[in-house]
């Protein structure tokens, strides 16, 4: 496993790092005046492991988050 060094010495393994994870927007609101929503519904977007609250509707989990928990957006608007 790939370990890192800081410039004090302390080791940081890979695994310390938040990986990343993936998933479809099914709903978004229109965002603040100044700040609107960028995504939109079907996008594929990836956001933090621990970002969001997670919700159970209808049997179905679902993941409540602020746009800026979300690291990257539209890398697959098809799927």
């Amino acid at each position: 496993a790939a370990e890192e060094s800081t410039s004090r010495g302390i080791i940081l393994p890979d695994t310390a790092y938040d990986k990343p994870k993936k998933g479809k927007v099914v709903a978004a609101g229109s965002g603040k005046k100044d700040e609107p929503v960028t995504v939109k519904v079907g996008e594929t977007v990836l956001y933090g492991q621990y970002s969001g609250t997670e919700i159970k509707i209808d049997g179905s989990d679902y993941l409540i988050m602020i746009i800026k928990a979300i690291s990257k957006y539209g890398i697959n608007k098809t799927h």
